[in-house]
């Protein structure tokens, strides 16, 4: 019996790569990178070095051009940036937009805040698997639509849309297509010189990298245009001012460049963890894997029970680190927007467990975690009253 942790929880955190974090602190304690990078002196000069080619290792990672990028603090800012710059960018052509129920609230609340300044939102419901009709993306489509934003990835359930026929059907109508990939980028295959996609948002502690820093993929394209969240400074083509953290954004691009030899390996093991950690929990009656089981990405498994209370479930797994849905909203103990938008009832998303598994993780954490899990689902039924 152990009572180390056990970090099962990589949806919400990866935990940080030796090599980066080695990176990072040279980096900091390197008279070389003292320099501030919008200056146009020796040493400055060197830290802009520094952050070209971190640029250039995002770039090689998601397949296109290193100008295509802009530094962000993260996914939650890119978000923000690429939804609220365009819709406003594009404001007098129309002030329709497009979302999903099942979006993480960085993206949902961007939308909400536009519907106060007098934007129409479109918020549209998945199947019960957690994927997009896109039949209904098409019917949700006007004349006055101009962006369209829809995950990669979610970050609870582990559904992959498929961005290429939406960013087509968006193409087809001269809509905007951006996708929030934070949960994507360094887990699997993505060339955006070839996507349909015009905005694509990535966070570096989401593939091993550091938190606090992340960016925004944004297409050279006419209509593809921002209007700024920040004013200040001509950093990042004016769509982004403010000094770039040199030691975050070297850590980030050798994130990135790990990433791309170590993706084949990585889904082979996320295939590993989970097949080993469903066939070990599958057996508890009435337990449902919540999200597709055909287009998905294996390094996350959520599941619910009938007749289990999620917040007694996740005390009794303890040490062991999962989640009950999205790590940002998990002080508000409410069940997860994203199940209940999957038709799930408001005891079945409560009681929801969401493993998610990392390049660290040892299929003897997968044996502890299954034994602690079967024997908590177990005790809480004997104890659970019936009509629960």
């Amino acid at each position: 019996m152990t009572t180390n942790p056990i970090y099962l929880d990589a949806a919400a955190s990866m935990p940080i790569n030796p090599r980066v974090s080695e990176a990072m602190i040279e980096c900091l304690s390197s008279d070389e990178f003292i320099g501030n990078p919008s200056s146009a002196n020796f040493l400055g000069q060197k830290a802009m070095q520094a952050i070209d080619l971190a640029r250039q290792q995002l770039a090689d990672l998601v397949g296109t051009d290193a100008s295509n990028l802009i530094w962000t603090s993260g996914a939650t800012e890119s978000n923000n940036l690429a939804i609220i710059g365009a819709a406003r960018f594009r404001s007098d052509n129309g002030r329709h937009l497009i979302t999903m129920k099942t979006e993480h609230k960085a993206v949902s609340a961007p939308f909400d805040y536009l519907e106060k300044e007098g934007f129409k939102v479109t918020r549209l419901l998945p199947d019960e698997t957690g994927l997009l009709n896109i039949n209904d993306l098409r019917a949700a489509i006007t004349s006055e639509t101009q962006l369209v934003s829809i995950m990669h990835l979610n970050n609870e359930t582990g559904v992959v849309q498929n961005i290429i026929e939406i960013g087509e059907l968006c193409r087809e109508f001269d809509v905007l297509f951006h996708t929030d990939a934070a949960q994507s980028v360094g887990k699997l295959p993505l060339n955006l010189d070839q996507l349909p996609v015009d905005f694509l948002s990535v966070s570096a502690h989401k593939m091993y990298g550091p938190q606090g820093i992340g960016a925004l993929f944004v297409r050279k394209a006419a209509g593809c245009g921002i209007i700024p969240l920040f004013y200040g400074g001509e950093q990042e083509k004016w769509m982004r001012p403010g000094t770039l953290p040199v030691h975050q954004i070297v850590g980030f691009g050798l994130a990135a460049e790990i990433a791309i030899s170590s993706m084949k390996n990585d889904i082979k093991l996320m295939h590993k963890l989970y097949q080993r950690m469903w066939s070990g929990i599958q057996n508890n009656i009435g337990i449902i894997i919540n999200g597709s089981t055909e287009s998905y990405y294996p390094g996350i498994l959520n599941v619910s029970l009938p007749g289990i209370d999620g917040d007694s479930l996740m005390l009794m797994l303890e040490p062991i680190c999962v989640a009950r849905g999205s790590a940002c909203n998990s002080k508000f103990h409410e069940a997860s927007h994203v199940l209940k938008s999957l038709g799930l009832s408001d005891h079945l998303a409560q009681s929801a467990i969401r493993f998610s598994f990392n390049r660290n993780t040892q299929i003897n954490e997968i044996d502890f975690a299954i034994e602690k899990y079967n024997k908590a689902v177990d005790f809480l039924r004997k104890i659970t009253p019936d009509e629960l």
